[in-house]
């Protein structure tokens, strides 16, 4: 298992998804993806990609601006 992150920063929707989605297509089952957004949206989109697509999120959180969702790779 390896940790990753992703900077989604500034980007507004769909493109959190779309680059969360572009960069767990390149881990490996188990991997950990940490994204940074600062659409709001993110909070609820990514979980509802995640549900969809068999991955798991890990953790949800706000710090200021900025929404962070820690994402297990599942098997696709």
């Amino acid at each position: 298992m390896s940790e990753y992150t992703l900077d989604a920063r500034n980007s507004l929707c769909p493109m959190p998804v779309i680059k969360t989605q572009n960069k767990v297509n390149e881990l490996e089952a188990g991997d950990i993806l940490t994204v940074t957004c600062t659409d709001p949206g993110a909070l609820n989109d990514i979980p509802a990609w995640c549900r969809i697509n068999g991955h798991e999120v890990v953790e949800t959180c706000e710090h200021g601006s900025e929404v962070i969702i820690r994402i297990r790779v599942g098997d696709a």
